[in-house]
């Protein structure tokens, strides 16, 4: 009985790993990290129009707030981000980032929910940008005590980009 319960547990275990990286978009046989490294708030300038670029000139002007510790700027430049162009998702994932820092992980959540769908609607994941999202959510999952699917979650982070999540958090300046 017993050796048939861990049966069950490693089959919905296994499952489990399969399904969050279907949903996170992560392909397995291939190579899953990017050789230049995760795209940042930074290196996605240039790559639409002007609007997005002003956009994600706030996005780096809120980042940089925030590593000044300046949370209420950051906030600020981060929600006028939003008001420029509501369909840049960088400046969603850094109100997830800044949420998440800020110990508000259900704000952090829905923020990075909407960042999914946003490059999910202009094709834009892949592992450059998938590795943002899951790091987060799993800091997500760890501040809400899931810490099993935060560890999994964080080990494929590492897996993507080791220098940014092997201590299990996002810096502003690593996003910038």
């Amino acid at each position: 009985m017993k050796s048939f319960q861990q049966f069950i547990r490693w089959t919905v275990a296994g499952w489990t790993v399969l399904s969050l990286a279907a949903c996170v978009g992560l392909e397995f046989g291939g190579t899953r990290v990017a050789r230049d490294g995760p795209l940042t708030v930074s290196g996605a300038l240039g790559q639409v129009d002007s609007t997005r670029d002003a956009s994600l000139r706030l996005v780096i002007e809120g980042l940089d707030a925030d590593t000044a510790g300046r949370p209420g700027r950051a906030l600020a430049s981060y929600q006028r981000a939003v008001r420029v162009d509501s369909t840049n998702a960088f400046a969603y994932l850094a109100l997830a980032r800044h949420h998440l820092e800020a110990s508000s992980p259900e704000e952090a959540s829905a923020f990075l929910d909407q960042a999914r769908s946003l490059f999910q609607s202009s094709r834009g994941l892949g592992s450059r940008v998938d590795v943002w999202g899951i790091g987060l959510r799993a800091g997500i999952d760890r501040q809400l005590g899931r810490h099993d699917r935060a560890n999994m979650r964080f080990e494929m982070a590492r897996e993507l980009s080791p220098e940014i999540w092997d201590d299990e958090r996002l810096s502003s300046q690593e996003l910038r």
